[in-house]
């Protein structure tokens, strides 16, 4: 009787182990987020709501990692990484695609979506921009899980405001995508690509006169440190994607990418929603910290919108087919 209870308990102990190291093994899935940011800025956090909501809805298969700035990579570098599956997934500024696909910069066009109501047209799950973008970002290799809202592009500069296009003469300026750099070339400044974690110190060294980014990104990176101005042009409209390596995505069951898509919805309509507050608070902590923010008159944006029509010149005949499609479905929004 000894010998099969000691058999009993050891195959009891064994079915234990068994389950456990199934257990472990499906909650070492990983899922490796690269992302340039500060964790304490606002994609940061949205990235941690979608941590806690996709290992709340998978039950732990699914283990969610978060590097944050730039860590692993740089926001240049996350298409390629994403796309060869070296990480699972990654957050990177939309533009950072326009190699492979130009049409991505209809979003950086200057002053078309100039509202929120036209950006939230644009950016719908479905809507003729969002899906024509989303299918051909998805042959490099990556495709976009959910879209982070990241607000309106403002100028930084030190002592003054960049009021027309006349203030920008001559002067060097931080951007972040070519069709950014085409704006500050149309209006008479030299652009420079400097990533956004390394904006800081070309601030502070003098690297570039002057910076193009959002007013959150302001906050997070305080950048009030080394400029002392921001101009509201809300010229462009930025947005960031999470990307995920199809190989990887592809490669999990139907019940657990259904559950991921759930929490990036609820990830991606939070961001939205909330990005008019996030931007009043950067504005304010801006104030607090003792920027002077200025609203250029309408006069001072026609005066912007005249000087970068060689922008859409640019685009149209960069782009092709597909950007003159979404630029077409932009316009009439």
């Amino acid at each position: 009787m000894k010998t099969i209870t000691k058999s009993l308990g050891a195959l009891m102990l064994g079915t234990t182990l068994v389950l456990s190291s199934s257990v472990m093994s499906l909650a070492a899935e990983k899922m490796r987020i690269s992302l340039q940011l500060p964790l304490k800025s606002h994609l940061g956090q949205n990235l941690v709501l979608f941590e806690k909501e996709v290992e709340e809805r998978t039950g732990g298969a699914i283990d969610v990692e978060i590097y944050d700035s730039a860590q692993l990579y740089k926001d240049k570098e996350v298409p390629a990484a994403v796309g060869s599956g070296s990480i699972e997934a990654g957050v990177a500024s939309l533009t950072r695609y326009v190699g492979d696909v130009p049409a991505v910069d209809v979003f950086y066009m200057p002053f078309l979506l100039n509202s929120e109501e036209k950006v939230r047209a644009a950016v719908a799950k479905g809507s003729p921009i969002r899906s024509a973008l989303e299918e051909a970002i998805a042959e490099t290799g990556g495709q976009i899980l959910y879209w982070q809202a990241y607000g309106g592009a403002i100028l930084l500069s030190n002592g003054g405001p960049i009021k027309t296009p006349d203030d920008l003469e001559g002067k060097k300026v931080r951007v972040f995508g070519k069709t950014l750099g085409d704006f500050v070339t149309a209006n008479g400044g030299a652009p420079t690509m400097v990533s956004g974690s390394e904006q800081y110190l070309a601030y502070q060294r003098g690297t570039v006169d002057a910076g193009m980014t959002g007013v959150s990104g302001v906050k997070s990176r305080k950048l009030w440190e080394v400029m002392d101005t921001i101009t509201v042009t809300n010229h462009a409209d930025i947005e960031f994607v999470v990307v995920v390596n199809s190989d990887w995505w592809n490669g999990l069951s139907d019940e657990i990418r259904g559950q991921i898509e759930a929490a990036a919805k609820v990830a991606e309509d939070t961001v939205r929603d909330d990005m008019a507050g996030i931007e009043a608070a950067a504005y304010e902590a801006a104030k607090e910290a003792g920027m002077t923010i200025y609203t250029p008159t309408d006069e001072e944006i026609d005066a912007w919108k005249a000087a970068s029509q060689p922008v859409y010149d640019n685009f149209v005949d960069s782009a092709g087919d597909l950007g003159a499609k979404v630029l077409d479905a932009a316009k009439k929004l």
